[in-house]
């Protein structure tokens, strides 16, 4: 092994233990989000993170339980809960995971992860910048304490306290490599604010901790201590798999959509090229193996793939570690776990929103054309607002949209008339559904001779709405006793309308010589 591998060895260890750190408290407050105890957020951060880092197409991406894929079970187990009970709630629960990963083996089978480069980069730029503030944004609640009135920010004394570790922890991550780079400045963060927690505690100042984040949530958690994962059969009935589909597919789309999403924003943090397909496949894997496991589901994390890439955490080494050293925690360490203050945690997020966030889109927006500038903010604002998935889905339509728009205006002709007998317009762009209304204006047909042709040497025809197109011109120029001629077409557009022969009813001919020798043998 050489040197370089070696110290990537270290380098992907030392990360894999700081995103273990930081995969707590996410697991514990997502499993509330779907209204199920920590332990099986927790139980999905293992499976999902080590099962993804062997066999992902993405070295160095983290996967676990997510806030998405909670918000989006919570009401299946709210509902069952209520009718039948927490027990039966949970088995519903895992088949709904089991479905969901089944779902995501097909998408990976199929080989859909290529239309993930169907993404246009003003979307990559605004989801990025939305996951910044989503990011910050969700640290924000670490700041308040539930009382019997509902959530209030902190008491003065420990909000300044708190402060000052999120600030010391942020100075000691920014400070560090600039002093050295032997030192991993996240989890040397996190190990030093830990210290200095524990002795102002001894001074009687105290800060919060994990511990305390958890009984914030349910008084009754006393640890996060657990044991390995049993594996068991959710209920499996007809009526069972038919009210749990409708989440499956959604989680799944979801679950997917932001794995694929996040593999493309390490992808270009690491100058490397990841594999969707592949990446499809573990998540689904790894999901059916959650529903028989006890775990709730998850998908990429992108928060923790971030502190594990700005960690110079690079290979699946680090994924394994980060599964593993969690694990450990959980089962042998977790009264230590339990002491590390939040304080530490929030610094080690904040600065992983300020590095996610894309700061030189500020510098371009006045210099890329207004469409993608808007993008940009649509994209950022509903990543906000609503969610990471949604954000993706409406970005790429609006950019669609004012792709086809853009190229819809730049069909054009120029026109040629020959011996008074016929006619040639000679078509330049695309004929598809956005061009259609302008192709049909271009054309005099009260003006033109008996004979017209259209020439497509330098067009191509690629959609149904382009075919209609031609053919409400030939009904046209049928209508005052004309013919309409179709000249150089490509192998693709005459095969659309060879499909379509009852729809476009025109001659298509290889030339203009060979519509002369048409014409030479009717006269």
């Amino acid at each position: 092994m050489t040197k370089q591998r070696r110290y990537q060895y270290w380098l992907d260890t030392l990360s894999g233990l700081t995103v273990a750190l930081a995969l707590v408290p996410e697991a514990i407050a997502f499993s509330f989000v779907a209204h199920v105890d920590p332990r099986v957020g927790l139980y999905a951060a293992i499976i999902m993170g080590l099962v993804t880092a062997l066999l992902g197409g993405r070295p160095g991406m983290i996967s676990g339980a997510t806030g998405a894929v909670a918000v989006i079970f919570a009401p299946l187990v709210i509902s069952q809960t209520q009718q039948q009970g927490m027990a039966v709630a949970l088995s519903y629960l895992f088949l709904a995971v089991v479905i969901m990963g089944v779902f995501q083996l097909i998408f990976g089978l199929l080989r859909w992860g290529k239309f993930i480069r169907l993404i246009p980069q003003p979307v990559m730029f605004g989801f990025v910048n939305g996951l910044a503030i989503v990011i910050f944004k969700s640290q924000l609640t670490q700041f308040y304490i539930q009382t019997h009135e509902g959530l209030q920010i902190m008491p003065l004394r420990p909000l300044l306290i708190m402060l000052g570790l999120v600030a010391l922890t942020m100075a000691i991550i920014y400070g560090l490599p600039k002093i050295t780079k032997r030192l991993p400045a996240t989890l040397t963060a996190i190990l030093a604010v830990s210290g200095v927690s524990v002795y102002l505690q001894s001074l009687g100042y105290d800060s919060r901790t994990v511990l305390d984040f958890i009984q914030t949530m349910d008084p009754s958690q006393t640890t996060i201590a657990v044991g390995l994962p049993q594996f068991q059969l959710p209920i499996l009935t007809l009526d069972a798999v038919m009210t749990v589909l409708p989440y499956s597919f959604l989680a799944a789309s979801v679950g997917l959509i932001e794995s694929l999403m996040t593999l493309v924003l390490v992808d270009e943090l690491t100058g490397t090229r990841g594999r969707g397909n592949k990446e499809s496949l573990a998540q689904g894997l790894a999901n059916v193996l959650n529903g028989f496991l006890g775990g709730m589901g998850g998908c990429a994390m992108i928060g923790q793939s971030m502190i594990n890439v700005h960690a110079g955490g690079r290979g699946r080494w680090s994924g394994v570690v980060a599964a593993g050293s969690l694990l450990i925690f959980l089962i042998v360490g977790a009264r230590w776990i339990e002491r590390i203050p939040l304080a530490a945690l929030v610094g080690v997020m904040v600065m992983v929103s300020i590095a996610t966030f894309e700061w030189s889109s500020f510098r371009i927006i006045k210099k890329i054309p207004k469409s993608d500038a808007a993008v940009i903010v649509i994209v950022s604002v509903t990543t906000v607002l609503v969610d990471l998935a949604v954000a993706v889905f409406v970005g790429v339509i609006i950019s669609a949209l004012v792709f086809a728009w853009e190229q819809g205006k730049r069909i054009a002709a120029t026109e040629s008339t020959h011996d008074t007998a016929y006619k040639v317009y000679t078509l330049n762009g695309g004929l598809f559904f956005g061009s259609a209304t302008a192709f049909k204006a271009l054309f005099d047909v009260d003006n033109d001779p008996d004979h017209v042709a259209i020439d497509f040497r330098h067009a191509r025809v690629y959609d149904h709405s382009g075919l209609e197109a031609i053919h409400v011109v030939a009904q046209r120029y049928a209508q005052v006793n004309k013919n309409l001629h179709i000249l150089n077409v490509s192998p693709e557009c005459q095969s659309l309308l060879d499909r379509a022969d009852n729809i476009v009813e025109v001659q298509v001919l290889e030339s203009l010589k060979h519509w002369r020798i048409a014409e030479d043998r009717l006269a």
